[in-house]
């Protein structure tokens, strides 16, 4: 596979459409993109990042298996394509990571490549504040424009009002929010939501899961879905409406809201990493759990704030405690990473028991 990339890497993405420098690309090239988003896909970071990817896993299996030659071999693959969609994607002096010749916010983009590490260290600052100014856009889909259609104008100024629906003159339209809804793909959905959260936005990544209106799975549950829909859209004949394309979400729930993933580094799923990430205020979320599965037993976190004052109104700013309860199953091994201290005054606070389920003891 190495070698196949080496030497068919750069003739491949010619014979695909994508010339070296992109100056001819123009997004929705071949391949799969990020499948079923609202802005334009980018295949061409779909297909170089995943190469990428591919490369850095073979070296991360030569280390575990002591080939230093294959190690060598595939950091050297990995680091000359990530430099290669570095160079490109930095080139025009945007610092937006989309594709030098894009007219318009593209996908995946800024979410995959900082997701990824794909944006060199010295511009991560400067792809994360451009990524920000995103806005959402308008959706003229058929579905939702025979909708409109036959909307009673009263109803559609209840849409209005309640963030459904904006008004262009005397026209409704449904639009999508960047940051308190999506427009994500298959992809970038995950890469989003991960992003987000890792960097230490994870209040706004909350805040995307749980918008309201078009683009958004509240949309999707006020149309009567029972399970996830194919596409952010309405769709009545052509995609389907029990397919788990946008399911990453459920995924980023486990391992960032409530906080437990598989570590990166193990092997056979025998250590999990416990990395809860708190919302700033209860008002956005009170509690969160979930249990990890692997070959050795089940691993389970669940945290929740405590001492909240009864008026909520007061959740902003009150001084709280957050209990935070872990299993661990025998022979299993799990590294807890806490956020940072927000003051000085706060406290940690552990202690364990070895016995179940005597979990009064770890109180």
């Amino acid at each position: 596979w190495l070698e196949f990339l080496n030497k068919k890497f750069d003739s491949g993405m010619i014979k695909k459409g994508y010339d070296k420098k992109l100056k001819t690309y123009r997004g929705d090239g071949s391949g799969l993109g990020d499948w079923l988003a609202l802005p334009v896909k980018d295949t061409y970071l779909t297909h170089s990042g995943f190469y990428m990817a591919s490369s850095r896993c073979i070296a991360y299996i030569s280390n575990k298996l002591g080939n230093a030659k294959m190690r060598k071999k595939s950091v050297l693959l990995a680091e000359l394509i990530r430099n290669r969609i570095s160079s490109l994607y930095l080139w025009n002096g945007r610092d937006t990571f989309t594709y030098p010749m894009a007219r318009y916010p593209s996908t995946p983009g800024p979410e995959m490549s900082l997701f990824a590490r794909i944006v060199p260290g010295e511009k991560r600052c400067a792809v994360l504040k451009n990524w920000f100014r995103r806005k959402g856009e308008i959706w003229d889909g058929d579905e939702e424009t025979l909708f409109l259609n036959e909307l009673d104008s009263s109803y559609a100024e209840q849409f209005v009002n309640a963030g459904v629906l904006i008004k262009d003159d005397e026209d409704y339209l449904f639009s999508n929010s960047q940051w308190q809804g999506f427009g994500e793909g298959i992809f970038s959905i995950r890469y989003a939501l991960k992003t987000l959260s890792d960097m230490g936005f994870h209040h706004i990544a909350l805040r995307k899961a749980s918008g309201i209106g078009f683009g958004t799975t509240e949309y999707m549950l006020t149309h009567n879905a029972t399970t996830m829909w194919e596409t952010w859209w309405r769709s009545e004949d052509v995609y389907s409406r029990n397919h788990p394309m946008l399911g990453a979400i459920a995924e980023w729930m486990s391992s960032s809201v409530a906080g437990v993933s598989v570590h990166p580094t193990t092997v056979g799923g025998r250590q999990v990493l416990f990395w809860p990430r708190f919302p700033k205020s209860a008002t956005m979320l009170k509690f969160a759990s979930s249990i990890q599965g692997t070959p050795v037993g089940d691993f389970a976190i669940a945290w929740r704030f405590e001492n909240l004052p009864e008026d909520k109104s007061k959740y902003d700013s009150a001084l709280v405690t957050v209990r935070i309860r872990l299993l661990v199953p025998p022979g299993g091994s799990g590294m807890l990473r806490l956020p940072l201290p927000s003051s000085k005054t706060t406290k940690i606070r552990i202690s364990h028991t070895n016995s179940i389920p005597d979990l009064d003891a770890a109180r």
